[in-house]
């Protein structure tokens, strides 16, 4: 068989880029057997970079790092490009327009997922950006037909805070872990069927133990789906 490059648009933060890398090459290796692996194309941005752009409400100018690292991607042979981040898909359309080759969105293998599960209410953990503005939650909710619940400010403002002051500098704080159980039961409590990990680094933190609700870890799913595409 014969594979598509994946061309991957990471470091955002390199914590959850790194487990698309090992997701991706395990899920290859899965398919294909023996020493199978991907055939994938990274770019790595300084993540700073970026950050720096989302705090100032620069969302232009980070969309137009976006595109000059996916159109690299594209000349190197990338046959579809990825995201590895939630927060940037904001960014997807300018992408997509941007680009020849596909743009495999993280909210779509997630949704089918959720739908597939029978579950059609469901809160939403990420960055305040992804929580709060519409470019996630609407296509959730438009091109997919699910209820999104949100965490209420509080609570939006501690996932953002871990999500920026722990785990994409790798740390991993029990604490934390506690705080995010706290939230997942709040959702719950106000109906959420299911929780959608939104934030690429939180499958480091949020276990399925810690929800007393299905968890669908944008992460693996988004993986799961590019090494289908790449075999197809």
């Amino acid at each position: 068989m014969t594979q598509k490059i994946i061309g991957m648009l990471g470091g955002m933060s390199w914590a959850s880029s790194a487990e698309y890398y090992r997701l991706v090459n395990e899920g290859v290796r899965d398919r294909l057997g023996g020493l199978h692996s991907a055939r994938c194309l990274m770019w790595s941005f300084d993540f700073d970079d970026i950050a720096v752009l989302q705090r100032a409400d620069r969302w232009d100018d980070a969309a137009a790092l976006m595109i000059e690292a996916a159109q690299r991607l594209e000349r190197g042979g990338a046959d579809f490009l990825i995201i590895c981040t939630n927060t940037m898909h904001k960014a997807y359309p300018q992408l997509q327009a941007a680009v020849d080759v596909p743009l495999l969105h993280i909210a779509d293998p997630t949704a089918a997922c959720i739908k597939a599960a029978g579950l059609r209410r469901v809160g939403l953990l990420g960055t305040a950006f992804t929580m709060e503005q519409d470019f996630y939650k609407g296509r959730l909710a438009d091109e997919h037909g699910l209820d999104v619940l949100v965490p209420d400010a509080g609570d939006r403002a501690t996932v953002h805070r871990i999500i920026y002051d722990e785990l994409v500098q790798g740390r991993i704080e029990a604490a934390s872990r506690a705080a995010c159980r706290g939230v997942i039961e709040r959702l719950v409590a106000a109906g959420a069927e299911a929780i959608i990990l939104g934030c690429t680094e939180l499958v480091l933190l949020v276990t399925p133990e810690d929800s007393p609700v299905p968890l669908f870890d944008t992460t693996g799913l988004h993986a799961a789906a590019a090494v289908e595409l790449a075999l197809v």
